[in-house]
């Protein structure tokens, strides 16, 4: 197994990438459409996304805002709830994005 095939080592060499918290989250396109994925670094992601190297789907939808963000304790666990997210609704998803606004105006 290479050193790159090993879940507790980044590209570059170090270990820290099996400490750092995996992120689910949900960009509004500037279409008003809703693009989720996960990441372990949600800055730089969004920067991929708006430089138009993220995916495909959001590369003809730029700009691209953060409406939701949620820690995971792992990228499996981060997949999973993927998954659950983008088996919602356009109304569930827009519920959970206004409820993440609201909690995040209160803190």
């Amino acid at each position: 197994m290479s050193q790159d095939d090993r879940p507790e080592a980044r590209r570059d060499g170090s270990a820290a990438a099996a400490e750092q918290p995996w992120f689910v989250y949900i960009l509004e396109c500037s279409d008003g459409s809703f693009y989720t994925g996960i990441t372990n670094d949600l800055e730089r992601r969004q920067q991929q996304h708006n430089e138009g190297t993220g995916s495909r789907y959001t590369r003809s939808r730029r700009p691209v805002i953060l409406r939701y963000q949620e820690v995971c304790e792992s990228r499996s666990q981060a997949l999973i709830r993927e998954c659950s997210l983008r088996l919602l609704t356009r109304k569930e998803k827009e519920v959970l994005v206004n409820r993440g606004r609201l909690s995040s105006r209160r803190a």
